[in-house]
């Protein structure tokens, strides 16, 4: 366990000054977001620009693409939570389309896992591709204001750990135990928001 440790700390004390910046920028997303701030869309777009380089140069190739979506999602984040005609209340979506969202999502994740698996060295193909396409549908979901979206990352969050402390991305790993618990307090959050707005 202290050798454990030991190469935990080491490994944060080399992170680059750009995964530094990555993973700081990427936590005043989330709690931005979890607060509903307009200025979150910056802090993800900075975040998401970043990750697309380490997580090419980490042979996380499906990876750099979701990033290189959340670069342009940051955009239309922006612009669809400035806009007037955007309503700030909180949205829920039935059971039924839960349902489909999963199993559509499942099985794009799989042909996409395949595809990299045969055709790349990508790394961990099957579980990258789960990641991507299941942040795809919860990234939608925050620009919509879906309240299911932060259960969407909970999930997201717990894979994503392993997957980039296993290329090396310590402090990036460290980024996603962060995020499960910011996950956890958005939900509470926009809970609690939208049990008032539909007192």
């Amino acid at each position: 366990m202290t050798a454990f440790f030991e190469t935990l700390v080491r490994d944060i004390i080399l992170t680059s000054i750009w995964e530094w910046i990555a993973v700081v920028t990427a936590i005043l997303y989330v709690i931005l977001a979890a607060h509903k701030r307009n200025l979150c869309w910056l802090f993800a777009f900075i975040s998401s620009g970043i990750y697309v380089y380490l997580c090419w140069i980490g042979y996380l190739y499906i990876e750099a693409v979701l990033n290189l979506f959340y670069v342009v999602m940051a955009a239309v984040g922006w612009l669809s939570w400035k806009s007037k005609k955007t309503s700030d209340l909180i949205q829920t979506w039935k059971f039924s389309k839960h349902l489909v969202n999963i199993i559509l999502s499942g099985i794009v994740a799989y042909m996409l896992g395949f595809s990299f698996d045969f055709w790349s060295n990508q790394v961990n193909p099957y579980m990258d591709a789960c990641t991507t396409v299941y942040s795809l549908a919860a990234t939608y979901m925050v620009v919509k204001r879906v309240l299911g979206n932060w259960i969407y990352w909970i999930a997201i969050d717990l894979v994503s750990i392993y997957l980039y402390f296993d290329r090396g991305y310590t402090l990036s790993s460290l980024l996603f135990v962060a995020y499960t618990v910011l996950a956890l307090f958005g939900f509470v959050k926009w809970y609690k928001a939208y049990k008032i707005q539909t007192a």
